[in-house]
């Protein structure tokens, strides 16, 4: 039952942003063409077979079967349909092919603008209704470094101050992942470490290696306060409580939350003595047997001896505390909180728009050129699936922040130079604009059906890529 609910729930908001993003695309080409007076006849979201469908005027709307496009079919052009009888006729006045080329350019372009528009108006929306919380650069003193990860191999240790980021000194902690960062000709990261200042450079496939490791440069801040204490715990019987700092595990100094936890994990089973810093404002409210150790200027320090526990489900050790919330973190590094009026946020939606559509298209250059690795950085119809429900279960800000960015991709590829795309159908038109001469039916025909196999062919290595990186 959790299996096939799971499924619905994939399925649900995988559509609907699949069916936003193509309803809007083919709007576009709806609108202009309809403008410059040319018949629409079919305006469908979904491919055949057709579910349902109403003729209004001289168009019939029409919702298909398979969910995962549309098309708009304009009366005297060559499309998906491969509907070509019309050649036969004269060109009548409402026909695509009888416009100036002017206007089937206008028309053939517009579902790309409009994705790129709808890509706008969420950006401006998120601004304006969410504004943004973040956490400055500035007072992240030192960052942890897990061994082995991306960041580890490039050189950066932990205890290293992050003071520049692909040659510009980041704002936000969260620049450290901005795309245009990444995206830098070489990426670098430049950290403070025992009053030096040192420069490491990453690797040319960033993206890539970026994607092995979930996104993640293996580097982290959050300090080792306790956020939550799991009754029954070994830190419950210890006496540990929210808002303390482990300082201490074992022999080793800790100061880092993933540092503690990866340090349990190698404890195991083992017995091993716990040092925690607790406010002296709530050692008034505990309750703890723990021994104290020592006490300074606003803490007191407690020491006791635990024993992780085996957790079967994650094949962990636990020490029974939850890491540190927003609030805790707030508090800790100064979060800052701008709200933005409609002016800024239209200002700030725009500089999204663009950077991350450059990001997409130079992300899609690099992948294409060879220099990231295709299968690694390319996803089918199931990893959008992933990834949108993902988005939605975190809230409508990511759910909406994925549909744009699919917007920015859908736009992207659909301008491509390749026949059965937009842009293939742009390429014939440019040339008959500089030509003067339309290109014959016969190699618009056939252009078409080599496009289209083309794209059958690699959506079927999109979806079995997929299916092999469950």
């Amino acid at each position: 039952m959790d299996a096939l609910t799971d499924i619905l729930a994939y399925a649900f908001w995988v559509l609907l942003a699949i069916t936003i993003l193509v309803f809007v695309h083919e709007m576009g080409h709806f609108l202009f063409a309809k403008l410059f007076g040319m018949r629409v006849d079919r305006f469908s979201i979904g491919f055949p077979p057709r579910i349902f469908g109403k003729k209004i005027g001289e168009t019939e709307y029409v919702i298909g079967a398979t969910p995962l496009g549309g098309y708009v079919k304009i009366a005297g052009m060559v499309d998906e349909s491969m509907d070509a009888e019309f050649e036969a006729s004269e060109p009548q006045p409402w026909e695509f092919r009888s416009k100036p080329v002017w206007q089937r350019i206008v028309v053939i372009t517009a579902g790309v603008v409009f994705n790129v528009l709808l890509a706008c108006f969420i950006f401006i929306g998120l601004k304006y209704v969410y504004g943004e919380s973040y956490i400055p650069a500035e007072n992240v003193r030192a960052v942890y470094v897990e061994e082995g990860s991306l960041a580890y191999e490039m050189g950066l240790r932990t205890g290293d101050r992050i003071v520049a980021v692909s040659g510009t000194r980041p704002e936000r902690f969260s620049d450290l992942l901005d795309v245009q960062a990444l995206l830098a000709d070489p990426f670098t990261i430049t950290v403070e470490r025992n009053g030096e200042t040192i420069t490491f450079q990453g690797p040319d496939d960033i993206i890539t290696q970026l994607n092995r490791s979930q996104g993640s440069l293996g580097i982290s801040f959050s300090p080792s306060l306790v956020g939550g204490v799991m009754p029954g715990s070994a830190a419950e019987e210890a006496g540990l409580q929210r808002w303390d700092r482990v300082v201490r595990i074992g022999e080793e100094p800790v100061q880092f939350w993933q540092q503690m936890t990866e340090m349990i994990q190698r404890v195991g089973r083992t017995p091993v003595t716990i040092r925690w810093e607790r406010p002296d404002s709530l050692v008034q409210q505990a309750t703890t047997t723990a021994q104290v150790v020592a006490r300074r200027a606003g803490v007191t320090i407690y020491e006791a001896e635990v024993v992780p526990q085996y957790y079967d489900p994650e094949d962990r050790y636990l020490l029974g505390v939850t890491a540190p919330d927003e609030a805790m973190l707030a508090q800790e590094f100064g979060v800052r909180h701008k709200d933005y009026s409609l002016g800024e946020a239209i200002r700030a939606g725009l500089v999204d728009t663009w950077v991350n559509t450059r990001a997409t298209a130079v992300s899609l250059g690099r992948v294409f050129s060879g220099r990231e690795n295709l299968r690694e950085n390319l996803g089918g119809p199931i990893m959008v699936a992933q990834v949108t429900k993902q988005a939605a279960e975190a809230g409508a800000r990511s759910f909406w922040f994925i549909v744009a960015m699919l917007s920015i991709t859908l736009a992207i590829v659909n301008i491509l130079p390749i026949p059965a795309l937009d842009g293939g159908h742009l390429v014939f038109l440019l040339y008959e604009g500089i030509t003067r001469r339309e290109p014959s039916l016969r190699v618009r025909m056939a252009m078409q059906q080599i496009g289209m196999i083309l794209l059958l062919a690699f959506m079927t290595f999109l979806i079995f890529n997929d299916i092999l990186r469950l």
